[in-house]
């Protein structure tokens, strides 16, 4: 049996879990925004002490590994590198958009229902990061990030049902009319059969180079607030 912490802050919710032979025993959550760097090491702290663990009880730390936020996806990655090396565990990283298909049950939904699913992460304005995938969990097309146009996806929309899932959803439902949205954020309890079957194939990855998929580079912004 495997006992995996898993790390989720690639959005505005913040979240970990303990997961053991790929069933969640113990969560933890947070929608307080800009608070992942003031809070992922003090929610994983609170989550050990509340199971009764420490690190080297664990087989594996997962962390969601992008595309999403900048900041959160730092902020996870770091935290769960500096854990892996501290008690000598190994790395696993969960594309975003792999674990919201994952979510779809636990928010109710029947992937068997729809042709395909679509998960979409928020990148402002009308840009999202996205991909198909098939219902079974099998990703179709390359992540990327697309400006969402009433023709975006018109192809797969023609073919059957498909399930938008994200906190990119909400703001293309007026836009991709004949799809079924549900708006969320990537949780850590969704990465539990992932990270699972992940350990067990052995795919870590390398805890000297790991970097989380940003898909878009940082771009450093001037304040417009004069500071005298």
């Amino acid at each position: 049996m495997a006992r995996i912490l898993l790390i989720e802050t690639s959005t505005s919710l913040l979240s970990a879990a303990v997961a053991e032979d790929g069933l969640v025993t113990g969560q933890i959550e947070s929608d307080e925004p800009r608070m992942h760097a003031a809070l992922t090491a003090v929610f994983v702290d609170r989550l050990l002490k509340d199971k009764g663990l420490k690190m080297k009880d664990f087989d594996a730390v997962a962390v969601s590994k992008g595309p999403g936020s900048y900041t959160g996806l730092r902020v996870g990655v770091s935290t769960a590198k500096g854990l892996c090396f501290g008690a000598g565990i190994p790395l696993i990283g969960i594309g975003t958009l792999d674990i919201l298909v994952s979510q779809a049950a636990l928010q109710g939904q029947h992937p068997g229902d729809f042709r395909y699913i679509v998960p979409m992460i928020d990148a402002r304005r009308l840009e999202v990061y996205s991909a198909v995938f098939s219902p079974e969990g099998k990703q179709l097309t390359e992540t990327a990030s697309v400006i969402i146009t009433p023709d975006s996806y018109a192809d797969i929309l023609s073919e059957g049902p498909v399930l938008v899932i994200g906190d990119g959803a909400e703001k293309c439902r007026e836009m991709l009319p004949g799809g079924v949205f549900v708006p969320c954020c990537p949780r850590a309890a969704a990465m539990a059969p992932l990270a699972e079957a992940a350990f067990h194939e052995k795919r870590f990855e390398d805890l000297a180079y790991f970097e989380p998929f940003y898909l878009k580079d940082f771009v450093a912004t001037v304040s417009r607030k004069k500071l005298f």
